[in-house]
């Protein structure tokens, strides 16, 4: 009997048993695969919109802060601002140099922007007068419109005034030509606005000028009390040095009389002009003053006229009085008399005459 032979047969797991076929892959309808690219497309367009949203929502938040700080940038009109929240340091003359300002502008354009606050109906200027009074006259000079709108930083409404003054002070601080009346007439406005008096907590010297060194500040204290005295009578209070103002609050401090007789003394010359006033000033710290000696009321004058006939060893002396002259006529040369003589005769004369 012969042998079968056994074979070894591997069968695939995956292998379909026989009689059975493979589940057929289910099929969409063309309405229900749209349906389900539509929903995809509006998810992803959800996403997208919500990240939209989320940047939107951190550029308005940066911008807002940026705003808050001051420190975004765009033109302004020149028309729209206004520049009466803060008093400025600033004389009320033209500046002398505001054409080599102008001059600058028209040649590279303006460099450093103003900075101003929003309000309701226009901007308040915080910083930048000079720049802002040289676009205002290039535009009434030139007409060109390019002048009618000045680059500035924005700040937002809002901000305290001692954050505003700071600001101004700060920047004015940087400035050579800024004098100590300047520094304390702005002092001064401060502490009256705010009702903060100098020498208590608060002081407005030291809150706007406390970047400025504390011997700076006291000299700008010492001013603050020279204009306290004298300031209205002072027309150019810029050019007063140091110097100057220190002596001159010394001298007012030593006679409670000085500040009437430094009054009285620039009152007596209404015409001055800058280096003139400085001229009285320190005369007055010189040699002290003394107030100005009131006109004597005037004699009223009558028209009387009375003559006299002395006779005279010498001949007849024919006097005549009238208003103001009292004449001799005599047939001597008098330009021959001694002088002290003369005097002495005048003198004894006017002295029998008094009443």
């Amino acid at each position: 009997m012969s042998k079968r032979r056994v074979f070894d047969i591997d069968f695939d797991d995956t292998a379909v048993p026989a009689g059975t076929d493979p589940a057929p892959e289910a099929r969409r309808g063309p309405m229900a695969a749209a349906i389900s690219e539509n929903a995809e497309a509006l998810s992803a367009r959800q996403e997208a919109e919500a990240a939209i949203r989320a940047e939107n929502d951190r550029l308005a938040h940066e911008y807002v802060a940026l705003k808050k700080n001051g420190q975004i940038v765009g033109p302004v009109a020149v028309d729209a601002i206004r520049a009466e929240k803060l008093i400025r340091d600033r004389v009320a003359e033209r500046d002398p140099e505001l054409d080599e300002l102008k001059a600058s502008i028209r040649a590279v354009g303006l460099s450093n922007p103003i900075h101003v606050e929003e309000v309701a109906d226009g901007y308040e200027l915080i910083q930048g007068f000079r720049r802002l009074s040289a676009y205002r006259e290039l535009l009434a000079e030139t007409g060109d419109d390019t002048y009618a709108r000045i680059p500035a930083t924005l700040q937002a409404r809002g901000a305290q005034l001692d954050l505003l003054y700071r600001r101004m002070v700060d920047e004015n601080l940087v400035r050579r030509d800024i004098s100590f009346a300047e520094m304390a007439q702005l002092a001064m406005s401060y502490g009256d606005r705010t009702g903060q008096s100098m020498g208590y907590a608060g002081d407005p010297v030291d809150v706007l000028f406390a970047s400025a060194g504390r011997q700076k500040r006291s000299y700008i204290r010492h001013f603050t009390h020279l204009l306290r005295a004298i300031g209205d009578t002072l027309k150019h209070p810029e050019v007063i040095p140091r110097a100057t103002g220190l002596g001159l609050l010394k001298l007012l401090d030593s006679n409670p009389r000085a500040a009437g007789q430094v009054r009285a003394l620039l009152q007596a010359h209404p015409d001055r002009d800058a280096q003139a006033e400085l001229a009285l000033l320190r005369q007055a710290v010189a040699g002290g003053v003394k107030a100005p000696k009131a006109p004597k009321a005037p004699v009223a004058k009558s028209s009387a006229r009375t003559t006299i006939k002395l006779n005279r060893p010498e001949g007849t002396a024919r006097c005549t009085a009238s208003a103001g002259k009292f004449e001799v006529l005599l047939d001597r040369d008098f330009g021959a008399v001694d002088p002290r003589r003369l005097e002495l005769a005048a003198r004894a004369f006017l002295d029998a005459l008094k009443d």
